[in-house]
């Protein structure tokens, strides 16, 4: 009871802090896909090891995805409504395709799908998952059916974010399971588990994103930054 108690005084983020994390460092490392790919710039140099600029915001993106993983299990968790969820995901899958495909590529067309496609089809397993649990053919099927949509359609993380998303949702009651099973998932491995330090630290409130307005801006955050990351490009280096 004590040591529960005493972790519990660790846990001081809420889920509006991880919100925010995941949106700074999505925006880091998009910023340096976008503009500073060719970047040779050095932060820090030793015994022969460099590491620019560009590998060190790219390390710091890594945190972002799995921190919206771990969000969108919590969501599904005390969402009243999952169908709204999904459509919400789904409004924001389609409003997003124009600036990712704009930011990657400087045209309409770009064979990857942006995240909110990964997350959708996630938040989806997870409704099977709950639903189908006695009844493991149509489970399966499910599943699989979603897992070959992610990788047909190219989603942002491929079969390995829809897998990361169930995982997040099956061991969100074994935080140390979750971590290693995470890392061993995700391509970026030790960097993604940088992520699961915050994630350690949530402490299961809402925080103070709470009404539609702020929900839908943490939403929109996405296409928005996309399409300013493009301009910018497009007025100073080009495609």
């Amino acid at each position: 009871m004590i040591q529960e108690e005493n972790t519990k005084r660790f846990m001081i983020l809420d889920g509006s802090v991880l919100k925010t994390i995941a949106v700074v460092t999505m925006l880091i490392d998009h910023t340096a896909v976008v503009l500073l790919s060719n970047s040779n710039t050095v932060v820090f140099s030793f015994a022969g090891h460099v590491l620019t600029l560009y590998t060190l915001m790219r390390f710091i993106g890594r945190i972002s995805f799995p921190i919206y993983a771990f969000l969108l299990a919590e969501g599904y968790v005390h969402t009243r409504d999952v169908k709204q969820y999904a459509l919400n995901l789904l409004l924001f899958a389609v409003i997003s395709e124009m600036p990712w495909n704009l930011e990657h590529t400087g045209t309409f067309r770009y064979a990857n799908q942006n995240v909110f496609f990964t997350l959708l089809l996630g938040l989806l397993g997870i409704w099977a998952i709950d639903k189908l649990r006695k009844e493991p053919l149509k489970l399966t099927a499910s599943l699989v059916c979603l897992l070959i949509l992610s990788n047909v359609i190219k989603c942002d993380y491929g079969i390995r974010g829809f897998g990361f998303i169930l995982m997040m949702y099956l061991l969100r009651e074994e935080p140390f399971g979750r971590a290693a099973v995470g890392c061993c998932i995700l391509n970026s491995t030790w960097k993604a588990g940088l992520a699961f330090i915050p994630i350690a630290l949530y402490n299961g409130k809402r925080g103070f994103i709470k009404n539609e307005f702020l929900k839908f801006l943490f939403y929109a955050v996405y296409p928005i930054h996309m399409m300013i990351l493009y301009w910018i490009k497009l007025k100073t280096i080009g495609f």
